[in-house]
């Protein structure tokens, strides 16, 4: 069975490349975590953030928009003294500013599924990469998303972030062709419908 080549042999890592990687995600909540998670990997390694993804969502509120825009700085200190999350003080502090701005994009499109999916209009790119080598770290059309998520307001939501974001979010589909995920991920259905609201309360 082929992989992707950065599945590598962690079992983690394996998981989430068979199961979520790719596959077009269209619940908000589940794009906020990765806007998040992915903004939190900066100048690190995505295994590093997988690795900590469990603790991210129990101190994090599961991602619950709402709540973390709410967080005072009682609660910054507090994730700033926990192992288990990036202790970097910026990054924390974007994700309250970043859930805030989620927020306003949610009540100005209905959804952030439907502003985030308008940049590939609303349908996954299938692109046929050969190897890794060929994969781009940003494309055009991550510049342009970048740009509008600054505009509104986001950190930590440059190109090469906002292109992890569409290749983990199913937005294009980069397994490599030789992967046994390429034909599997370009006929899935979306992994879940559009929701704007969360069901969670707030700790």
């Amino acid at each position: 069975m082929n992989r992707c080549a950065w599945a590598g042999s962690d079992a983690l890592y394996r998981r989430y490349h068979d199961t979520e990687w790719g596959v077009p995600l269209f619940d908000d909540q589940r794009l906020f975590e990765l806007l998040l998670l992915e903004g939190a990997q900066a100048g690190l390694s995505w295994i590093t953030i997988l690795r900590k993804r469990e603790n991210y969502r129990a101190l994090f509120d599961n991602f619950n928009a709402s709540c973390i825009a709410a967080y005072d700085s009682n609660k910054i200190e507090s994730l700033l003294l926990d192992p288990g999350i990036v202790r970097n003080r910026l990054k924390v502090q974007s994700a309250i500013g970043n859930a805030e701005q989620f927020i306003r994009v949610q009540s100005e499109f209905g959804s952030f599924a439907e502003f985030i999916w308008q940049f590939v209009d609303g349908k996954p790119v299938q692109n046929a990469w050969r190897n890794a080598a060929e994969l781009p770290a940003s494309t055009g059309v991550s510049d342009v998303m970048s740009r509008e998520l600054k505009r509104r307001g986001f950190k930590f939501v440059g190109s090469t972030i906002c292109y992890a974001l569409m290749q983990a979010s199913g937005m294009v589909n980069d397994h490599t062709t030789d992967c046994f995920r390429h034909d599997e991920v370009k006929h899935a259905q979306p992994a879940v419908t559009t929701v704007k609201g969360s069901a969670n309360l707030c700790c």
